[in-house]
């Protein structure tokens, strides 16, 4: 009984070893060692595990062995789950939203914030990277429109937005302030011809975002008639007009396939790669 007990708790051990990623060797010459911890924020109605295919095959690739989770609750209370050891290389912070379906879009940056300030006090760390995928993105904006002039928190150094809905949802129902406006177009400059309310409030980007600090990859599916089936692209594009003038780089980058379209993009092998090399390849 004690023999089968113990086999037990071996297995237990073993299991826990793998997922975890122990047992991944890094890549040190294809990615930087780097102590930077990457955040991936979920979309509407989705929690962490849609973050996990993309995690996933940043550890095959070497690119780290560490992974967390921040539990963020409905109030907006930040809870870590792991631990992040010293010195761990590009660790991945795989964050959480209780309310998933929040369209307060000020909330998103609130969270996002505590989410930082929760991982700084905990770890002392200097920089982070972002990745959103569609709600998501929301997170990476609003922090930014939170904090872009505060210089007591973390330098955002890189920025992955996939699927986002800058410019708004072509939904039904949705409140005016976060619709699509009809007839949307962008002109060479990414700048849309309408602008909803919260576009309108996103553009003091344009005179906060710090100047030349952040590496900024739009990415967006296109399954034909310029939409990944959920966003229409010119939404995604319009993410160039808010931050272009001021990051340090800011480039796009379409898909095509049945695997673009908006709910599979954040399950992309060709995503992965992209996400991967931008975030940590040398």
């Amino acid at each position: 009984m004690r023999l089968k007990k113990s086999l037990g708790w071996l297995l237990v051990g073993l299991l826990a070893f793998v997922l975890s990623g122990c047992g991944t060797q890094l890549n040190t010459k294809k990615y930087v060692q780097s102590t930077t911890p990457t955040l991936f924020f979920h979309g509407g109605g989705s929690n962490y595990h849609a973050e996990e295919h993309m995690v996933d095959a940043a550890k095959k690739a070497g690119v780290t062995n560490t992974v967390i989770r921040a539990m963020v609750d409905k109030r907006g209370h930040v809870k870590l789950v792991g631990t992040i050891k010293k010195g761990a290389i590009n660790p991945i912070v795989e964050v959480n939203y209780a309310n998933n379906r929040q369209l307060n879009y000020r909330k998103h940056g609130q969270w996002a914030t505590n989410v930082v300030v929760a991982l700084q006090k905990q770890y002392q760390i200097k920089n982070i990277n972002l990745v959103g995928h569609s709600l998501g993105n929301i997170s990476l904006i609003y922090y930014s429109l939170e904090n872009a002039q505060r210089t007591d928190l973390p330098k955002v150094r890189k920025q992955v937005d996939i699927a986002g809905h800058f410019a708004g949802l072509d939904f039904k129902g949705v409140p005016a302030s976060i619709q699509q406006p009809a007839n949307l177009k962008l002109n060479a400059a990414g700048k849309p011809n309408h602008m909803n309310a919260t576009y309108r409030e996103m553009t003091k980007l344009r005179r906060t975002l710090p100047k030349n600090q952040i590496q900024i990859l739009n990415l967006y599916g296109n399954i034909g008639g310029h939409t990944d089936g959920t966003v229409p692209n010119v939404s995604s594009l319009s993410l160039k007009y808010l931050v272009a003038n001021r990051a340090k780089s800011y480039r796009e980058k379409q898909f095509t396939g049945k695997l673009a379209r908006h709910s599979k993009l954040h399950s992309n092998p060709q995503v992965d790669r992209t996400l991967i090399q931008f975030l940590w390849g040398k």
